[in-house]
């Protein structure tokens, strides 16, 4: 999440793509990241999954509120690797706020669909694309791992750690664990949750429901709490749609 937002991100290096076109899942279509955290998941080759994430502290922009903006686009590009894209873009009393994009990539590097055990790395490169006076350009790596406890409602548990190489001394902690939980309700309905450890832009816990709509869609509705307070905290909502 940049700017008191995403990570989406985690997710959500290395790879600046043209177009932003999107693409993520769930189950057989596995989404690459749960909220913020990155999840163990990857795009399949040739799909494309895009997304678009909105958050809102619903307060006036003079008394702290925020809405944020991050559309994000993911290609398949081989068995095990994603590449992509994000942008973020904060709306707060702030006129001179940073525009990010962040070329992202990931791999799967082990999946063992016999045991439910799965494990990604990756990584994130910030950088101001407007408004950069004062901005900077950092990255995020990470690598998690998940385990699908079996049965038809059977959970499943991500962790890992993160780190900011190139964070700007004082702009808060510079990694940092990341933890997941995906439960499964109904076979269209779960409860999903993740936390980004540190006092930073990251550090956040997630908490909603994940419905799976129609034609490769899902929906998600959750609320975020900041690791560094209630000033931080909002809703947070997004849809994605994989293609094709």
């Amino acid at each position: 999440m940049i700017t008191t937002t995403r990570v989406r991100s985690t997710m959500k290096a290395l790879v600046v793509l043209a177009a932003m076109i999107i693409i993520g899942t769930q189950t057989a279509l596995a989404q690459t990241t749960i909220w913020n955290i990155p999840s163990t998941d990857v795009v399949a080759p040739g799909d494309i999954y895009f997304e678009f994430d909105f958050l809102t502290h619903p307060e006036s922009h003079n008394d702290g509120g925020f809405q944020a903006y991050v559309p994000r686009t993911v290609v398949g590009v081989a068995k095990g690797v994603e590449i992509g894209v994000n942008v973020s873009f904060l709306d707060n009393a702030t006129s001179d706020q940073a525009v990010y994009a962040s070329p992202n990539i990931k791999w799967q590097f082990y999946n063992g669909e016999e045991n439910g055990v799965a494990a990604s790395v990756g990584g994130l490169l910030y950088t101001p694309i407007a408004n950069r006076g004062g901005a900077d350009t950092f990255g995020l790596i990470y690598s998690t791992v998940s385990k699908k406890v079996s049965g038809t409602y059977g959970p499943r548990l991500t962790g890992g750690a993160y780190g900011l190489p190139g964070l700007a001394d004082g702009a808060g902690t510079k990694g940092g664990a990341v933890v997941g939980y995906e439960q499964p309700l109904h076979s269209k309905v779960s409860f999903v949750n993740d936390w980004l450890s540190g006092k930073n832009a990251f550090g956040y816990v997630t908490t909603g429901l994940s419905f799976t709509l129609p034609k490769r869609s899902l929906l998600n509705v959750g609320y975020s709490i900041g690791n560094q307070g209630a000033g931080n905290n909002a809703i947070f909502i997004y849809f994605g749609k994989t293609f094709p």
